[in-house]
């Protein structure tokens, strides 16, 4: 096998203006999407491997995040943006395709770039959120239904400074908390408040587990996200949130769309997208014709390449290694 090289970090031109990577390994691109709220560093357990197994493994910072450029405008938190900025990156590279994996919002982000441009994206893994079409009725109409007296964290997200005014004067704590909430080991139990969700004149914050990390994060991976907030904020980190109503409309002309590149899903078992999304898992022989492999994991959170680095970089390169060319 070859060795891996040292990851090294760039900046390259991107409509977002600058998108900072962090790039190791040579070979086929790899480009990977992280999600909310993390970076490029939610990839650190599988850069090594996938460079280890003969790919160019590349993790960006998403617009608004880290060291990529952070646009004023709301409206330039769009995910047709997002899809331009990883074409950026894969030309910049000197690429003409890639393979693209994402998590979370990353997997919203990689199923739209696939969709968008299967010219640039051959394959698509996405991981803990399921692909479901563009369509349907507007989200924000569909968020604020949910949850009944209690506000669903995506609508909480919506106004502006709203949710930086919870996370700002303490990023390193609310990130701890947040991240322990959506965490298998650290989870709150059956019958606890859904820290999904906000009760009246509550925040989010309100139904954090506190006291102990889960075993996936020591004090110094929460001090390499929280650095990074606490330098750059969190307004361009909840634009994404803050767009969706615009990418419905934006993306109106591919409603119900299938992604038809060979596709890749893992998700965890104790994760809430893929209990409250299991239709769309369902729905996968339609809406993903290309999937050649899907997995749920046991006793697995949201945080799911953290969580299991080992059993996601094993499924990362067996499906790899399936794919041609």
């Amino acid at each position: 096998m070859p060795q891996p090289t040292a990851p090294v970090h760039r900046l390259v031109t991107s409509p977002a203006g600058r998108t900072h990577l962090v790039e190791q390994g040579s070979g086929p691109l790899v480009l990977l999407v992280h999600g909310f709220p993390e970076s490029w560093y939610s990839w650190r357990h599988q850069l090594p491997a996938l460079a280890a197994a003969g790919y160019r493994a590349v993790a960006i910072d998403v617009r608004g995040y880290g060291r990529s450029s952070k646009p004023a405008a709301l409206e330039e938190y769009r995910m047709l943006d997002l899809v331009a900025d990883n074409v950026a990156v894969v030309e910049a590279l000197g690429e003409r395709s890639a393979v693209i994996v994402g998590h979370d919002w990353g997997a919203t982000i990689a199923a739209t770039s696939a969709l968008v441009r299967p010219d640039v994206f051959r394959a698509v893994g996405l991981l803990s959120v399921p692909y479901t079409p563009p369509g349907g009725p507007k989200p924000s109409e569909v968020f604020a239904q949910m949850g009944g007296g209690e506000e669903f964290y995506v609508s909480y997200f919506q106004r502006p400074g709203r949710a930086e005014a919870e996370i700002e004067p303490d990023v390193r704590g609310w990130l701890a908390g947040f991240y322990a909430a959506l965490s298998a080991d650290t989870m709150p139990g059956p019958g606890a408040p859904d820290p999904h969700f906000v009760g009246p004149g509550g925040t989010l914050r309100d139904r954090f587990p506190a006291g102990r990390l889960p075993a996936w994060l020591d004090e110094g991976d929460l001090d390499v996200y929280a650095g990074e907030f606490e330098r750059t904020g969190l307004t361009g980190a909840l634009n994404r949130y803050r767009s969706m109503d615009r990418d419905w409309a934006d993306l109106a002309d591919y409603a119900g769309a299938p992604l038809t590149q060979p596709s890749l899903f893992v998700g965890g078992g104790e994760d809430a997208s893929t209990v409250w999304l299991s239709d769309a898992i369902e729905a996968y022989p339609g809406t993903l014709p290309g999937l050649t492999a899907s997995h749920l994991l046991d006793g697995c959170g949201h945080w799911i390449q953290q969580e299991r680095p080992e059993e996601i970089n094993r499924l990362l390169t067996d499906w790899l290694a399936s794919l041609k060319g």
